[in-house]
């Protein structure tokens, strides 16, 4: 028994809610409609089923009484690894890579840890929706959206997944990258040669596969490999592709590829230096997964604030904007992220919206999330101020329907240390 309950407390997860919930007397931020002050939401199961002034409550539900608090839609990072990493020095607890270069076979979603330390750290921040990235290679894998709530990934799942692409970089990795200049041009040619032999297999495959399947008898089925199969439904439309870029030049040579290629659904994301090529992007009309915020330039002729503003020149620009923060166990940062792209020019409206209905938007789950709205997902948080400030405190977690326990391994160190008994010695004992 005492076995059992520690796997659940580990997990963090909570039963689901008996009946309706309705939190009462709440200030109501909707996102995509007018804020409500003083209103109700109803919840059921997994749904909101009324949000408004004058809410008849469902006999029996659970009543919250949200005076002088305040409720939001879950937000959504659009760019972490959580799940997939714990320690980072430790490559028994990485699962965000695979060995080799090509690997777009293999899915985060299989290797998300549901248990992991830094999802209840991030929740009950207000994060409860990411997409988790793999790394490593130029195509990794794929990207899930998860919410931070299951036992399992498959109940995590949130709705969207994507192909990943690192595109291939002109410039150095790092300062301390020793490499020549021409040994990087070198190297950014055989890239680009090997991502374009790459998609032409991935294409010859389609239309062998296509021919077949039009007519078994007169074709033959082309020769099963796992790494080309998988780029299938990205030739064909059917699944999007993040490509991963960030400086300028390289942004540009990303757009040029993506439109010899006539790929039909693809994502942009990083963009460190998206403000460079903003109207570019605009004109292309390709969304973007955007951070992080929180960074420094990445020239040393740039302000100290280009990165605070690359959002905003983007969304300026006519560009579709998320927010993304880019970490794993400091996902929890999201809200900070969006606090200081709207301190820095894209205001607190669109900041909101850029890691809410937004990324539901690029990723196809606008109609389950992103907003609150009768009929929607009952994915949102309750706190007693605006969330993009440090001092703001989260009081309610809900995800799916799920009420979150508030608690995460942040918390309980918190409250050990702060009871802890200076009377103890380090063997627990009393000092005589």
């Amino acid at each position: 028994m005492n076995i059992l309950l520690s796997i659940v407390l580990t997990a963090g997860l909570a039963a689901s809610p008996e009946g309706p919930v309705a939190l009462t007397n709440a200030r109501i931020v909707t996102v995509t409609g007018e804020t409500i002050e003083r209103g109700t939401l109803v919840m059921e199961d997994d749904i909101i089923i009324a949000l408004g002034v004058d809410v008849d409550i469902p006999q029996g539900a659970q009543i919250i009484d949200c005076s002088g608090l305040t409720v939001y839609p879950g937000f959504i990072d659009t760019g972490t690894q959580l799940g997939l990493v714990e320690v980072g020095s430790l490559p028994e607890t990485r699962d965000s890579r695979e060995l080799g270069d090509l690997s777009p076979q293999m899915k985060a979603l299989t290797a998300v840890n549901p248990n992991g330390v830094a999802i209840p750290v991030t929740r009950i921040s207000g994060v409860t929706t990411v997409l988790t990235e793999p790394s490593g290679g130029m195509l990794p894998g794929q990207a899930a959206l998860i919410n931070l709530h299951g036992y399992t990934p498959a109940q995590m799942y949130a709705g969207f997944e994507a192909m990943t692409l690192s595109f291939p970089a002109t410039g150095r990795r790092g300062r301390f990258d020793p490499r020549s200049d021409e040994d990087i041009e070198k190297a950014s040619k055989e890239a680009l040669k090997k991502l374009n032999d790459t998609f032409d297999s991935a294409e010859l495959y389609h239309r062998i596969d296509s021919t077949y399947q039009v007519n078994p008898e007169q074709g033959r089925r082309p020769e099963y490999v796992p790494s080309i199969d998988a780029l299938l439904p990205v030739v064909r439309g059917e699944q999007t592709l993040i490509i991963r870029v960030n400086a300028a030049k390289d942004i540009l040579a990303a757009l040029e590829w993506v439109d010899s290629r006539d790929l039909e659904r693809v994502i942009f994301t990083g963009l460190l230096e998206g403000w460079r090529v903003a109207d570019k992007i605009a004109e292309a009309g390709i969304p973007c997964l955007v951070g992080p915020v929180l960074s420094v330039p990445t020239r040393d002729s740039d302000r100290y604030d280009k990165a605070y503003r690359n959002v905003s020149l983007m969304h300026a620009a006519g560009v579709k904007v998320a927010i993304r923060s880019g970490e794993t166990e400091n996902a929890r940062n999201l809200p900070y992220n969006a606090g200081f792209a709207a301190a820095y020019g894209l205001g607190v409206k669109e900041a909101l919206r850029a890691v809410t209905i937004v990324p539901a938007e690029i990723f196809g789950v606008a109609d389950r999330r992103g907003s609150l709205e009768v009929g929607k997902e009952a994915t949102l948080f309750v706190s007693d101020g605006d969330p993009f400030e440090t001092k703001t405190q989260i009081h309610h977690v809900f995800i799916a329907g799920y009420r979150i326990p508030m608690e995460s391994r942040h918390t309980r160190l918190y409250e050990e240390f702060l009871n802890r008994d200076p009377s103890l010695n380090k063997h627990g004992e009393g000092q005589q």
